[in-house]
């Protein structure tokens, strides 16, 4: 008897719970934008720094950077969460992300290429939710000679964002090591 009220239970939770689910999931996928735009808010100084130290171009250029990077990221995540122009801002969001790869400097780097690469799966993603397609006699369940672009979309997104969870991975492996564990 305990199982059926705990399986009650949690049924009814999540009907509670549904309706609030897509905007966290979206919530999720562009909580880096969110938060990028909001750090750079704190770190004005130090970003506009960085650029005009890197690239040795005027304050004001290094300033026009930081400003479009962060008024694209906070104005494209208010948009995604109010369902408003998500297609327009998913290709504003990959702009975004090219913007940074190259006024960053860290394309060679594998731990940022593999975020930025985990990025475009979560808008890659947001983009096959947004887009329409025609209705089906199944009412959306695939079947199997069904091809579209919003399942390539999905499934390019979900397997770029695994690369997000694998930046937290870490190897030290030795020759030792290796030969050890052989």
């Amino acid at each position: 008897m305990d199982n059926f009220t705990e399986i009650i239970k949690t049924a009814k939770f999540l009907r509670v719970i549904k309706q609030y689910l897509p905007n966290m999931v979206r919530l999720y996928l562009i909580g880096t934008f969110l938060e990028d735009g909001i750090r750079m808010w704190f770190q004005w100084r130090g970003q506009c720094g960085y650029i005009d130290t890197t690239w040795n171009c005027s304050y004001l250029l290094a300033s026009s950077v930081v400003f479009l990077n962060l008024l694209g990221q906070l104005t494209g995540c208010v948009l995604v969460l109010n369902r408003k122009f998500v297609q327009y801002v998913c290709f504003g969001l990959f702009g975004i992300i090219a913007l940074q790869t190259i006024a960053y400097s860290i394309l060679w780097d594998l731990k940022f290429l593999m975020r930025n690469l985990a990025l475009g799966g979560g808008l890659l993603l947001l983009l096959a939710e947004s887009h329409f397609e025609g209705k089906s006699m199944f009412a959306g369940v695939p079947t199997v000679r069904e091809s579209s672009p919003k399942q390539y979309m999905q499934l390019g997104g979900r397997v770029l964002l695994v690369l997000k969870f694998m930046t937290l991975l870490h190897f030290d492996a030795s020759f030792f090591s290796i030969f050890l564990f052989a």
